[in-house]
């Protein structure tokens, strides 16, 4: 029989739906960051450099791009004859079929998969978190321990506390209350949805709350084991962290990059971040191009002024533009004379000459305020805008527009431009 110690179940099934337009074709682990990388590439890369070489993947929303992009796991040196990546999205069974309904149903529905490995812990992730971190130093913490359940957590300020789980520890670390989104939270140690479970107490707790609808760990898995007395204790992180969620921490966590000393970087000789990359020719930089703090990635073509930008491979920006404060990614065309800034443009998307984004006042978006906020222009992937028109802030456009969509060539901060059969 084959026996791993340690499997890891990642969960990359997510909509996105904070993302609004970037994720209307593609799950949110798929999304394009840091230029050249996509969202999952960093836990998939924190899986391989601390030893985890058994790795589930589990998705559900618009996966082809996301399974495209692991493939059988090269990249990451995942493709293994026992263990290796394996994607794991939802199946028909002979009584019922149906959709992953919450975060432990999910892993629940692969029980046979997480026993043809008899592991003595499953390490439970995330497929949209930013971060680096060493599962072996965390698992010899739940072993020192003699934990049921590790929970790694981390500090945050006390007036954001009430967006996480909560966790109250004693002086040994073991987790005495655990608190869902409270109101009025009694510490700041967030969750980060990193879990190690003993294989044993995982199992008992999902087939016990199999019928529970929605079944999720913060909600029901981690104060059932708590209920049952089991051992739980915290893993305190103090490293670099983003839940890439919202445009706004998406927006702030690309720019983190290109900070002078970043604070989450790249560049470390002994801790890879490793991807899929295509082979595309060298970028080209014309002799009238200024570039300034910026991330050019492979392919690119710079005629233009580029700002403290993330400009994605094969990018293509015109002479006379400038781009600022902006995230362009993966093979999309800024056309002569544009002026983008403090912006998000999505792959493959056409922008026209002499367009400018990020204009007029800084007023809420009416469709989705909460979404489309943070003072930023986002337009979603394929996405086509007509030469000459002004783009305001906190907007969102979404497929093929012309002339005609922008009133006297403007669409105003505050709207939303989504053609017929695009999602929002």
């Amino acid at each position: 029989m084959i026996k791993k110690e340690m499997i890891a179940m990642l969960l990359a099934g997510g909509q996105g739906s904070r993302l609004g337009v970037l994720t209307a074709k593609v799950a949110k682990p798929a999304v394009a960051f840091g230029g050249k990388y996509r969202i999952i590439d960093f836990p998939l890369s924190n899986c391989i450099n601390s030893g985890v070489d058994t790795v589930g993947v589990l998705t559900q929303y618009q996966p082809l791009r996301l399974n495209t992009h692991i493939g059988i796991g090269i990249p990451w040196d995942l493709d293994r004859n026992i263990g290796g990546v394996t994607v794991l999205p939802p199946y028909e069974k002979s009584e019922n079929s149906e959709w992953y309904t919450g975060t432990a149903n999910a892993i629940y529905q692969n029980l046979n998969y997480m026993e043809s490995f008899n592991p003595e812990y499953v390490l439970i992730l995330s497929g949209d978190h930013i971060y680096k971190m060493d599962y072996e130093v965390m698992l010899d913490f739940h072993k020192a321990n003699n934990a049921d359940v590790t929970i790694a957590v981390m500090p945050v300020p006390m007036e954001e506390a009430s967006r996480f789980g909560i966790v109250v520890t004693d002086d040994n670390a073991q987790i005495t209350e655990f608190q869902e989104k409270p109101e009025h939270p009694s510490s700041n140690l967030a969750s980060m949805g990193i879990y190690i479970f003993s294989w044993k107490v995982l199992k008992e707790a999902l087939v016990t709350l199999k019928d529970q609808s929605n079944c999720d760990f913060g909600k029901h898995v981690i104060p059932y084991c708590f209920e049952q007395g089991k051992k739980l204790v915290a893993y305190e992180y103090n490293g670099y962290w983003k839940d890439v969620g919202t445009l706004g921490s998406y927006w702030e966590a690309n720019m983190e990059l290109i900070d002078i000393i970043p604070e989450f970087n790249l560049y470390e000789e002994f801790w890879k971040i490793y991807t899929s990359s295509e082979i595309i020719p060298p970028q080209y930089i014309s002799s009238e191009a200024k570039i300034g703090k910026s991330i050019i990635g492979d392919g690119a073509e710079i005629y233009g002024e580029v700002e403290n930008s993330v400009i994605g491979p094969g990018v293509f920006i015109g002479k006379g533009a400038v781009v600022r404060d902006s995230i362009i990614m993966k093979e999309a065309s800024i056309g002569a004379g544009c002026v983008i800034d403090r912006s998000i443009i999505a792959e493959n998307v056409k922008v026209g000459e002499n367009v400018v984004t990020n204009v007029g006042e800084d007023v809420p978006n009416k469709l989705k305020p909460k979404v489309y906020s943070f003072g930023l222009t986002t337009i979603g992937e394929d996405s086509v805008i007509p030469a000459n028109v002004k783009i305001g802030k906190n907007t969102a456009i979404s497929g093929e527009t012309t002339p005609e969509d922008y009133p006297d060539g403007v669409l105003e901060s505050g709207e939303t431009l989504i053609k017929e059969g695009d999602l929002a």
